[in-house]
């Protein structure tokens, strides 16, 4: 009761002001015109955003794992993934491939990162699960791996067209995975954006892949880089920030960003991204 009094009140006083004072009407109207300048108009659209995002050469799907694994388990872990993992990666009839596996060093600890990509799409995936019901060995090595871990997730990704393809690179190198929550409805300008800002990033071949959510957590964006220490990753961003145009990506993206996590993770031994 009390508040809706108060409610009263001001409104009142408000109006009685503005009665009485012209130039407070033209006040708070200028003041109406400035903050729409700022409200985000977005425009509907007929299409789905992986469809204007993603490539159109080929039909890449890629996974992407956090394994949590127990503090005393780590080493047993990397060992019985870098036994099983690799045969999957090299068998034809997998149409899969092993882009990169890291164990987290800065960031989440005893975290292993597992990434793949399904040649095909949708149908590679389902295919590879369903001969992955069938492998003796790798059933064994999920239930050996349940034993290790304490939580586990995934999301399926498409890569964004304006990134280069991951390939295997020599080492060594430490690898930055810095992964965006964006605010729902501003993945296409995250797109438009980066798609200038990525040449600012690609002086010293730092940029891995970039990739957006299509299963999991939804507007997820991940960026990979690849440097060969931390003072070489800060040489490096310190240096984009003199490239004209950098200052102006980072200041209308973050305002698109809900939430932002990196980590700084180290290649297993079995990476193909070394």
């Amino acid at each position: 009761m009390a508040a809706r009094v108060l409610h009263a009140l001001g409104c009142g006083l408000r109006h009685a002001t503005l009665q009485s004072n012209p130039q407070s009407r033209l006040s708070v109207r200028s003041a109406s015109s400035i903050k729409s300048l700022f409200v985000r108009k977005v425009d509907p659209r007929k299409d789905a955003h992986s469809h204007l995002l993603a490539k159109k050469e080929d039909n890449n799907l890629y996974k992407i794992q956090f394994h949590n694994v127990k503090p005393e388990c780590l080493d047993d872990y990397n060992k019985l993934c870098e036994e099983v993992l690799p045969s999957i990666h090299a068998d034809p009839n997998y149409p899969c491939e092993l882009v990169g596996t890291w164990n987290t060093w800065y960031g989440e600890q005893d975290q292993a990162v597992h990434l793949w990509r399904y040649r095909g799409g949708y149908p590679a995936l389902t295919d590879v699960m369903n001969k992955l019901k069938k492998n003796k060995e790798f059933l064994e090595y999920r239930e050996k791996r349940g034993k290790m871990l304490l939580s586990r997730r995934n999301q399926l990704l498409l890569e964004f067209s304006f990134w280069n393809e991951p390939v295997p690179r020599d080492g060594p190198n430490i690898y930055e995975l810095r992964s965006y929550q964006l605010r729902p409805g501003t993945m296409i300008e995250w797109g438009n954006y980066w798609a200038r800002a990525i040449e600012f990033r690609q002086q010293n071949q730092e940029a891995v892949g970039g990739f957006f959510s299509q299963i999991g957590r939804l507007y997820m964006v991940h960026h990979l880089w690849a440097y060969k220490d931390l003072q070489s990753r800060e040489e490096t961003r310190n240096a984009a920030w003199k490239h004209d145009g950098w200052d102006e990506a980072v200041y209308y993206t973050v305002p698109l960003i809900q939430h932002m996590e990196s980590r700084i993770m180290i290649p297993m031994k079995t990476s193909p991204l070394k």
